[in-house]
């Protein structure tokens, strides 16, 4: 990132990428949304409470008229049987069929009108004999259907009343007002009041006009009384035509319509057990949301939006602040070219925790530079080490090769096969100045170095190969048996004093290349063997020889795998030891 545009990311100029756009994003986004879910709550809240208002003032009214009417239905069922009681009404009924006559029956009819003339909104009176002789007080306004009166089903939930009062409607279908208005019918069976045996049945017809006095009283202009057959019987006559989705109600209930192209709310009840339904039909929205809830909404919406300011503010200050002026210590450190420690006032322990995990950082990187900067000195001084070793090479193949001649003039075979293997060692050896050589490669020369040793040593010196196949093409560093080699006979063998072999295998585990070299020379402690394999250089090095010998191997191996557990050391005193190698796959196959 170029420093301008580094600079205008620490200040938030960065549009898409600054943390503190987006928190200033987040905190206007939840304003905005408490404020949208505040209103849409408003209006939820508003509707809620607007219906259940108009539900609870629908069930108040209702109850209350549902009330009247039972009252008055029970007003006139004590009427009927008080009617029933009348001493000429119980004489017409008592007297033989042969002894009714025209005046009998009007007696009975003046009997029972000198009882209606003290209440209002009965209409007629029916009272009919056992034999079916029938009185009425009010006859010519109605019409009979004689062929169903002479049934006995219009009779028979009278009968099963057993003297109580039954309502109905217009007289049970045996009769109806000329004008066709509809009646509420209060059936009753009449016994003797002495014998107890039924004398007759009355029909009384109450005048559906008392519900329109009644509601008129009670001011209710939006309800309809309907049988419970669909008969209108009073109020809004326009309503009766939601009668059908209701008249398998009993209790309240409610139901949303649309009346003129406005909402209202559908309500209606049965009238107790009568075959009367109420239907009523009111305007939605005519109450709103409490001004104490208003006032809590309200509040709850101040304090959300403090709420949420106070939280952006709060994540700025303690976040997103912090946050940029560690990446603006941290870029000036970068800068600076040299990795230094921040030191930076922080608000709070977790941004503490973050300085001080990046100072560690630092810390620990600088040790990784130092270490890698010793390993690259040892590593160039053991190279060093080597080609101070070396001589000028065409002088000493053109010297070797001389010697060799005259040798071979001179009849010394010997001197001239010794001369030709050290050649063959140091072409192998040199290698043409490369760190790298095939396996193969690195074991003749071990096998040339071995042939020389020979010829001091004699018989107290054998050396065995176990080269598994398709392991001599693997790439490895080059003279890193030579020197274990050599530490094998000066530290191990010649010690001894007795013949000792050297045996050098290697094969493929797990795709790894692992080569072992093993003498059995006198061994080694396992003090000697934790101080060669130390890391630590002072503590592992004894003197300059092994140093470069053994150590400075082991090292180089290490560095060129890149790790510190590539080589392992067991020994037993006086009996062996044996070094092991092991070559990652991804460093030796790679280059086969």
């Amino acid at each position: 990132m170029e420093k301008g545009k580094f600079i205008r990311y620490l200040r938030g100029d960065s549009v898409g990428d600054s943390l503190s756009f987006g928190l200033k994003k987040v905190i206007l986004g939840i304003v905005l949304v408490v404020i949208l879910s505040f209103t849409l709550s408003t209006f939820i809240i508003a509707e809620k409470e607007k219906i259940e208002y108009s539900k609870r003032e629908s069930e108040n009214v209702l109850r209350t008229l549902s009330s009247n009417i039972a009252t008055d239905m029970e007003r006139y069922a004590e009427l009927s049987r008080l009617i029933m009681t009348e001493d000429r009404l119980v004489n017409f009924l008592r007297a033989d069929a042969r002894s009714v006559d025209i005046s009998m029956i009007n007696d009975a009819r003046y009997g029972v009108m000198d009882i209606l003339n003290v209440t209002e909104g009965v209409d007629t009176v029916m009272v009919f004999r056992e034999d079916m002789i029938m009185l009425i007080t009010n006859r010519f306004t109605y019409r009979f259907d004689y062929d169903l009166m002479q049934a006995d089903d219009w009779r028979t939930d009278i009968y099963a009343g057993k003297g109580k009062a039954v309502i109905s409607l217009n007289s049970n279908n045996i009769a109806f007002k000329a004008d066709n208005r509809p009646m509420v019918t209060i059936g009753r069976a009449i016994y003797d009041i002495d014998t107890q045996k039924r004398t007759g049945l009355m029909l009384m017809n109450v005048s559906a006009g008392i519900f329109d006095k009644m509601l008129g009283q009670l001011r209710y202009n939006d309800i309809c009384i309907l049988g419970e057959d669909g008969t209108f019987l009073a109020g809004n006559r326009d309503y009766a035509e939601y009668f059908s989705a209701f008249s398998d109600k009993k209790e309240v209930f409610h139901k949303k319509v649309f009346v003129n192209k406005r909402r209202a709310l559908l309500s209606g009840c049965s009238v107790g057990n009568l075959p009367i339904m109420i239907v009523r039909v009111s305007p939605m929205g005519v109450k709103g949301i409490p001004f104490r809830v208003m006032c809590v909404l309200l509040f709850l919406l101040i304090v959300s939006v403090g709420l949420a300011v106070f939280t952006g503010s709060f994540i700025r200050k303690n976040i997103t602040d912090p946050v940029f002026k560690l990446s603006e210590l941290m870029e000036k450190n970068r800068q600076s070219g040299q990795l230094l420690k921040i030191d930076a006032k922080m608000p709070n322990s977790e941004f503490m925790m973050l300085e001080g995990d990046y100072n560690n950082m630092i810390d620990h990187v600088n040790e990784l530079i130092d270490r890698l900067m010793e390993k690259e000195k040892i590593l160039q001084k053991a190279e060093m080490r080597v080609l101070q070793e070396q001589i000028k090479p065409h002088f000493l193949y053109n010297s070797l090769e001389t010697i060799g001649f005259m040798a071979l003039e001179a009849g010394a075979d010997n001197v001239h096969d010794a001369v030709e293997t050290l050649g063959s060692f140091y072409r192998n050896f040199l290698s043409k100045g490369g760190r790298e050589i095939p396996l193969s490669t690195e074991v003749r020369i071990v096998k040339d170095y071995l042939s020389l040793q020979k010829l001091r040593y004699g018989e107290i010196l054998e050396d065995e190969y176990d080269i598994e196949e398709g392991t001599e093409k693997l790439i490895v560093p080059k003279l890193i048996l030579q020197p274990l080699v050599e530490n094998s006979i000066y530290h191990g063998i010649r010690l001894k004093g007795e013949k000792g072999i050297i045996k050098i295998k290697s094969f493929l585990e797990e795709k790894n290349l692992h080569i072992i070299v093993r003498d059995t020379g006198v061994g080694m402690s396992q003090e000697d063997i934790k101080r060669i394999l130390s890391t630590d250089s002072e503590h592992r090095k004894s003197d300059d020889s092994e140093s470069f010998g053994l150590w400075g191997t082991i090292e180089r191996i290490r560095f060129y795998c890149g790790r510190d557990d590539v080589v392992q050391i067991r020994s037993e005193i006086g009996e062996y030891t044996e070094i092991e190698i092991l070559i990652p796959a991804e460093i030796s196959g790679s280059k086969v």
